[in-house]
């Protein structure tokens, strides 16, 4: 099965070795995504509400990229620094997720940047047809 590259305009290559996503068999894998600007340097310092705005928006634009939208969204894997942003990062989620929600899971963890607050993995399935 042929895998697709899913890159967006005006990108910078990454800091690491990934592409922003991929689509195999009408599912299309969404790298973790940071809060970064076009330069790879954290937005919204110390705003996890602003930083998971603006990571969502960049999945978004990848999912869109491969034909698809938020609703096809089937799996979220959530990494954040701290416990005390939890609330803040589901409020805006919840705003990305209106209808049904996708499965998830949530961990503490260190990023790979100190001043990310947040990064999240998504899974879309776009393929239409007999399920």
């Amino acid at each position: 099965m042929p895998k697709q590259i899913i890159t967006l305009p005006h990108s910078t290559p990454p800091i690491a070795p990934f592409s922003a996503g991929t689509m195999a068999d009408g599912i299309v894998y969404v790298s973790g995504t940071l809060p970064f600007d076009e330069h790879n340097n954290v937005v919204h310092l110390g705003d996890a509400a602003a930083q998971t705005r603006h990571v969502l928006t960049i999945i978004q634009q990848v999912i869109e990229a491969a034909g698809g939208t938020m609703a096809d969204v089937t799996f979220n894997s959530l990494f954040l620094t701290d416990w005390a942003y939890y609330a803040a990062i589901n409020q805006v989620y919840a705003e990305f997720f209106p209808g049904e929600k996708p499965a998830r899971y949530c961990i503490q963890c260190g990023l790979v940047k100190p001043e990310a607050l947040i990064e999240i993995a998504s899974i879309a399935h776009i393929a239409k047809g007999d399920a």
